[in-house]
């Protein structure tokens, strides 16, 4: 996901170093007050320039997002703001989707940027990402419409195209296969790039309100502590979700400020549902009552943060709100591992990754908590690379992070339904499909929430995520920092408003 997208993917000195490396060249090449220097997670392992493929690292994702155009972006009301597609209309089927490219969008190279451009980046996103990614059922259902405008073609009606298009539709120049140079017609360009650290400077002829800021230079940082070391210690302006015990000393800095974005981040555990252990509902629902969620949310996101209910979408309009409030409850949970038969004699790994801030702490604190009914559950940290080509999507048990939660159908689609290749859970459940395409088909407001309410209902009461709680974003930046964003999610790379006073 998140979503979205994912996510997901050295020792703590080579980010340090990086910074104070970057932090002089800015300095002594365009001046303090017109580069931005920012620090943002990352792992070696994980470097990742093609911007089609799975972006693990964080650092990685903020580049991308800063050198390529996506056809829309997260906004605040609406959700949806344009970005290389100034305009989107459907047919009456709402499965005809015709986008309008914004006039005069040209690549960092000088070539305008073209509907066969858009078209040929949407087909390859399509066949290396998927339907989750790009939501077609083949790349042939992408084409031109003339010079500046292309139309995608949904299976089946689906008024939520823009919104599952925002952040991943980077586009290309036709043909391109090597990333390295980076060229893309977004707000900077890439001057250099060097193990996930790179700077960008702005783009002039950006078809959008002209960038503030001369440069932008990104530090990769393996840990949260070497990041926020950095900025607590001046090395960088910005430090891009940094976690909560960073916020809270930053706090009572004059000279930093704290930036708290609400239903940033989901941290939960996904619990496979086809086959192993937790297959049983009554399992998960077990697992659901053991955790101590407000226990979770103090000390994994140090109070920065709420109590989630086992929903994603958090953040969503038609998050169901009405739904009551899963709570910790010892004696139901035992009678339930009972009932499934349920092995208390054996010891399950739940594997996780120090990605999201507090995301292996929690998945210690579970482990805990989940002793108080008898499920042994052995932690298991993996590196992020290792984690997505060995343990995501396959094993019995796992800690995942999603951000933008804005969308109770984002999640749905990408991420639950029998037909997605993203399908964390393996949670193949027809009513739950069913409920999915009629609210993606909903000609009215009735109908749209009246679906979206089923689908949460039935993720609530069988789905495979323990949704235990939302982390705030938290991103500290030093004063002189000015418009940052302050929206959930992968709003928070949206910097190319950010100036510097």
């Amino acid at each position: 996901m998140t979503t979205m997208t994912r996510r997901g993917l050295l020792g703590a000195g080579f980010g340090a170093g990086a910074a104070l490396v970057l932090a002089a060249c800015g300095r002594g090449s365009s001046g303090a007050a017109g580069t931005l220097r920012v620090g943002a997670l990352g792992k070696v392992s994980a470097l990742q320039q093609d911007p089609h493929a799975n972006l693990g690292n964080q650092s990685d994702f903020l580049i991308a997002s800063l050198v390529y155009d996506p056809l829309t972006v997260p906004g605040a009301n609406p959700t949806v703001q344009p970005r290389l597609a100034t305009a989107w209309s459907a047919d009456a089927a709402q499965r005809r989707w015709v986008f309008t490219l914004a006039d005069g969008a040209k690549f960092h190279d000088g070539t305008p940027v073209t509907a066969a451009d858009v078209v040929w980046s949407l087909r390859r996103l399509r066949q290396v990402g998927g339907a989750s990614k790009m939501p077609v059922a083949r790349p042939e259902d992408i084409a031109a419409d003339g010079p500046n405008r292309i139309v995608v073609t949904a299976a089946e009606p689906n008024t939520q195209i823009p919104l599952l298009v925002r952040l991943m539709t980077f586009t290309v120049k036709q043909g391109t296969t090597d990333f390295t140079e980076a060229v893309g017609s977004g707000p900077f360009r890439l001057e250099s790039y060097r193990q996930g650290n790179a700077r960008l400077v702005r783009n002039d002829a950006w078809h959008g309100p002209r960038p503030k800021l001369d440069a932008i230079e990104v530090t990769m940082f393996d840990s949260v502590d070497a990041l926020s070391n950095a900025v607590l210690g001046g090395q960088i302006d910005l430090a891009s979700n940094v976690g909560a015990i960073a916020g809270r000393t930053a706090a009572a800095r004059g000279d930093l400020q704290v930036v708290r974005r609400p239903n940033d981040t989901a941290v939960a555990i996904a619990m496979r549902c086809a086959d192993g252990p937790f297959a049983d509902p009554r399992v998960r629902t077990a697992l659901r009552l053991a955790a101590d969620r407000d226990a979770l949310v103090a000390q994994a996101f140090s109070g920065y943060g709420t109590v989630a209910d086992d929903i994603l979408g958090t953040g969503d309009p038609q998050y169901a709100k009405d739904i009551p409030q899963r709570r910790r409850d010892l004696d139901q949970a035992r009678a339930l591992l009972a009932q499934a038969r349920f092995d208390t004699g054996a010891t399950y790994q739940l594997v996780t990754k120090e990605e999201a801030p507090g995301e292996a702490e929690s998945a210690r604190l579970f482990a805990t908590q989940a002793r108080d009914i008898g499920v042994r559950l052995d932690v298991v940290v993996q590196d992020a690379g290792t984690f997505y080509d060995k343990t995501w999507l396959h094993a019995p048990l796992y800690t995942v992070n999603w951000g933008t939660n804005d969308s109770v159908l984002f999640y749905a689609d990408k991420l639950m339904t029998s037909a997605s290749e993203r399908n964390e859970t393996a949670f193949a459940d027809p009513e739950f499909d069913a409920a999915t395409a009629a609210a993606l088909a909903a000609a009215n407001p009735a109908d749209y929430a009246r679906a979206c309410r089923t689908v949460q209902q039935i993720q609530h009461d069988r789905g495979g995520y323990l949704v235990w709680g939302m982390a705030d974003g938290i991103d500290i930046a030093s004063t002189r920092v000015r418009d940052l964003p302050t929206l959930g999610g992968f709003g928070r790379v949206q910097l190319e408003r950010v100036w510097l006073s």
